[in-house]
């Protein structure tokens, strides 16, 4: 089954948004016939990857089409039930591949929205009106305030240890201790008991926020938004119509973007297209081309192309990353965005960049990044060169035999920081591991037209290869990389590419690749007599006892 990762708010099976003023209202009502896939029903607000596709779409038209909100309250429209979690019998009858990109898939969403929180000056609300359990606390865990109903009964848990004999898939645990500070001896119970933890404890605990009473709730949660949202500037959004794609059964095309599969070779050569003009003259020309500026249009595309390809084409190991265009219209682009940080839109453009190029470091695929002649890799575009498991630059002015201009790449100041990767470090600094800052000779170069040679002496690109040997340099790339075994890729390319320092999502994102591809498969949580496959029969699962 293809899944489609595009949608709007009037095709929204499972949510509801309401927007009064600066404070938005993000309703959860789970239809329980509506999951994306057959044999299972969503009931007590547990969801599925179709309902995370909608609040991927939420937040993202949140922060675009209405900058004037200053609060997201994410609630349930179900009475006592905030959410059960992600679906057990969708879980059960997932296979492997599937679960790792449905929790992949939901935990960059919630990173998405800690994100909006952190530098959109949108704060999220988690409003739990009822239980919130597994994955609906962990929704809860990446709002910046909890707030439960205290009736005693309502309780925040993550019970997946004790019942499902895995662990909470969307960075729960991290979350609990890192994020929230709890004490590790609290989180251990908390984590341990089915029932959770219920009002004053979990408050004490710092599991929760703020508790109100049942009468009160709505008004609590209201006054609480309204505080969050004050003083929130009142900015006129952007239309976030649909994406536009032509989809075949080997191809995928966009207005900048061309998907071209090679199922012989297993690769997806990913074309980036270029701007088709020079970039307006200031922020307010930003405004006036909206979701058609060149930057965020290609944006939605490469996002939506990562993640349809990821969940749809497992057997497509090798992603290709090519560009084609003009290199000083990219870089004049590029210009005008770090000449306007504090601009609301030009601010959205570059974090909706940094969070696309962390999903496609996340990616469980190689990819190989080759700089031809009228490629356009200057500024962000680089930053796919940069971040790249091998990059090639051909060298010389001759390709297929016909006179081109050579292959040229540019360094822009975005380079420098504003795109940092899951480790927090951005991807020249991972270039110059050895050293405590990148060479004053990168930020020299800042602008320059760099061609093969001093690309691969600044350490931009791994080899550049002339036109003699590029075709088979390349194609034995290719074809080595088709050879090894996909799982131990995945482990080595996961391994390397974020060197240094650790950070909350860097631990979720490891620990999430390495439990999946452990627990998730072992006999104890999916084996005929695993917790995962007998929930809710009312039998009980048949450990093997040893520990390994």
């Amino acid at each position: 089954m293809t899944v489609e990762f595009r949608t709007r708010p009037d095709r929204y099976r499972h949510w509801s948004i309401e927007v009064d003023g600066p404070v938005a209202i993000l309703r959860l009502a789970v239809d329980e016939q509506g999951g994306i896939g057959p044999g299972y029903e969503l009931k007590l607000n547990s969801y599925d990857l179709g309902v995370d596709i909608e609040l991927h779409d939420a937040v993202e038209r949140l922060r675009f089409e209405h900058p004037e909100v200053g609060a997201v309250v994410v609630t349930s429209a179900r009475d006592r039930v905030f959410s059960a979690g992600a679906n057990i019998r969708m879980l059960g009858r997932s296979g492997h591949a599937d679960k790792v990109n449905f929790c992949k898939f939901t935990n960059e969403t919630r990173n998405a929205i800690e994100d909006a929180c952190a530098h959109s000056g949108q704060r999220y609300v988690a409003a739990l009106n009822g239980a919130a359990a597994g994955g609906g606390y962990e929704l809860a865990l990446a709002c910046d305030w909890i707030m439960l109903v205290d009736d005693g009964s309502s309780a925040v848990s993550l019970p997946e240890v004790p019942l499902l004999g895995v662990l909470p898939g969307t960075g729960g645990l991290t979350r609990v201790v890192d994020k929230r500070k709890v004490r590790r001896d609290h989180a251990d119970f908390f984590c341990t008991v089915e029932e959770g933890v219920r009002g004053r404890r979990a408050l004490d605990w710092r599991l929760v926020d703020e508790l109100a009473p049942r009468s009160r709730f709505d008004e609590a949660v209201r006054e609480r938004a309204r505080a969050l949202a004050a003083g929130r500037p009142a900015e006129r959004g952007i239309a976030w119509p649909d994406l536009a794609c032509e989809s075949g059964p080997d191809s995928r095309r966009y207005r900048h973007l061309d998907v071209a599969i090679d199922r012989t070779a297993r690769t997806a050569d990913l074309v980036l297209l270029g701007p088709e003009r020079l970039p307006p003259d200031d922020a307010a020309g930003i405004e006036a081309q909206g979701e058609g500026f060149w930057p965020l249009a290609l944006a939605r595309e490469l996002d939506d192309a990562i993640v349809w390809l990821r969940h749809n084409e497992l057997e497509i190991g090798t992603w290709l990353l090519r560009s084609r265009g003009d290199l000083a219209r990219v870089a004049a682009h590029d210009a005008l965005l770090d000449a306007h940080p504090a601009h609301w839109l030009v601010r959205e453009i570059r974090l909706f960049w940094k969070r696309i190029l962390k999903r496609l470091d996340v990616v469980g695929r190689s990819q190989i990044a080759l700089v031809e002649p009228a490629s356009c890799f200057a500024g962000t575009l680089l930053e796919l060169v940069l971040g790249a498991d091998r990059a090639y630059m051909l060298r010389g002015e001759e390709y297929e035999e016909k006179p081109v201009s050579p292959a040229e790449v540019a360094l822009g100041p975005l380079n420098f920081g504003a795109y940092p990767a899951v480790n927090g470090l951005t991807r020249l600094e991972m270039r110059y591991p050895e050293e405590p800052r990148v060479p004053d000779a990168l930020r020299d170069a800042i602008g320059r037209r760099l061609d093969a040679e001093a690309a691969e002496a600044l350490r931009i690109v791994t080899f550049a290869p002339d036109d003699i040997d590029w075709e088979d340099e390349v194609r034995v790339a290719v074809e080595e990389r088709s050879s090894f075994s996909p799982d131990a890729l995945v482990g080595m390319e996961a391994s390397l590419r974020f060197p240094g320092p650790e950070t909350m999502e860097s631990k979720i994102f490891g620990r999430l690749s390495a439990w999946q591809n452990w627990i998730f498969q072992r006999p104890n949580a999916v084996g005929k007599h695993g917790a995962l496959m007998l929930y809710g029969t009312g039998r009980g699962a048949e450990f093997d006892r040893r520990r390994v």
